[in-house]
C-alpha cells in the first residue's frame, strides 16, 4: 500500500505532518512524500520549516490513498488553484486510489479538480462558502467520509482524519493502539476550537480577516 502525501509551497506543516505520523502506522504501508520537484518544500509560516518530497508527481501516479493538505492566505492552497500540473495529478492519481483524502482547504484542490461534485466534505470553517462553491456540499463536521473521500475540517483535524481512516484500513483496535502509542488525549486549556464556541469577536475579527477568498474552479 503506497500512501502519497502532497507537498506544495506554503502548505500548513501540521495538515501533512499530523496525518503521516498516523497513516505511516498501517501494516505495510509505504508512505512517500510527493511535490511537482523532488527537493525541500517550505512552509505557510514565512517558509521557516521544509519537508523533502522525495518523490515528483510523475513519479507516483498510482498510490492507493492521497492525502492533500492545506495552506492559508494568497499563497498556499489558494495559489494552486489552478495549477494544472497538480490538477491533473489529483485527478490522474485519483483513478487509482482507494482513499483520496484532504485536511483543511484542501479539500478545496479536490473540489477544483472536480473530485467533490454533488459529495459531502468538510474544511476549514472559513472556507465552507468556498467549498460550496466549488461544487461540494459542504459541512461543519470535522470528519467526512463520502464514498471513498475523506475529508477533515481544520489544522489539527487531521489526526483524527488519519486515525478514523486507519480503523477502516487496519481494524478499530490498530487504530487504538496508534492513538495510545501516540498519547492522542487532547486536553486543550480553552474550548475555542470552533466558531460555535469561540468568542464571538474573535470569529468576526477571523471572518473579516477573508483568508479563503478562492470559491472558483479554474
Amino acid at each position: 500500500m503506497q500512501i502519497a502525501i502532497l507537498l506544495y509551497d506554503r502548505f500548513t506543516a501540521l495538515e501533512a505532518v499530523g496525518p503521516y505520523e498516523i497513516l505511516a502506522r498501517t501494516p505495510g504501508a509505504e508512505t512517500v512524500f510527493v511535490a511537482e520537484r523532488a527537493e525541500a518544500v517550505r512552509n505557510d509560516n514565512r517558509g521557516s520549516l521544509g519537508l523533502v518530497a522525495d518523490r515528483t508527481l510523475g513519479e507516483v501516479r498510482r498510490p492507493d490513498i492521497v492525502v492533500v493538505p492545506g495552506g492559508p492566505g494568497q499563497t498556499g492552497q489558494t495559489g494552486q488553484m489552478d495549477n494544472p500540473a497538480l490538477l491533473d495529478w489529483l485527478r490522474e492519481a485519483d483513478t487509482a486510489t482507494t482513499w483520496t483524502t484532504s485536511v483543511c482547504t484542501g479539500s478545496l484542490l479536490l473540489a477544483a479538480a472536480g473530485l467533490l461534485d454533488g459529495r459531502r466534505a468538510t474544511s476549514h470553517w472559513l472556507a465552507l462558502d468556498a467549498l460550496r462553491g466549488l461544487g461540494a456540499r459542504p459541512t461543519g463536521e470535522r470528519v467526512v467520509i463520502d464514498g471513498k473521500y475523506v475529508t477533515a475540517a481544520g489544522v489539527s483535524s487531521g489526526i483524527d482524519m488519519g486515525l478514523t481512516l486507519l480503523g477502516r484500513i487496519a481494524g478499530d483496535e490498530r487504530a487504538q493502539a496508534v492513538q495510545l502509542l501516540t498519547e492522542y488525549d487532547p486536553q486543550p486549556p480553552y474550548d475555542a476550537g470552533s466558531p460555535r464556541k469561540a468568542p464571538a469577536h474573535l470569529v468576526e475579527e477571523l471572518r473579516a480577516a477573508g483568508r479563503f477568498p478562492r470559491a472558483e474552479r479554474p
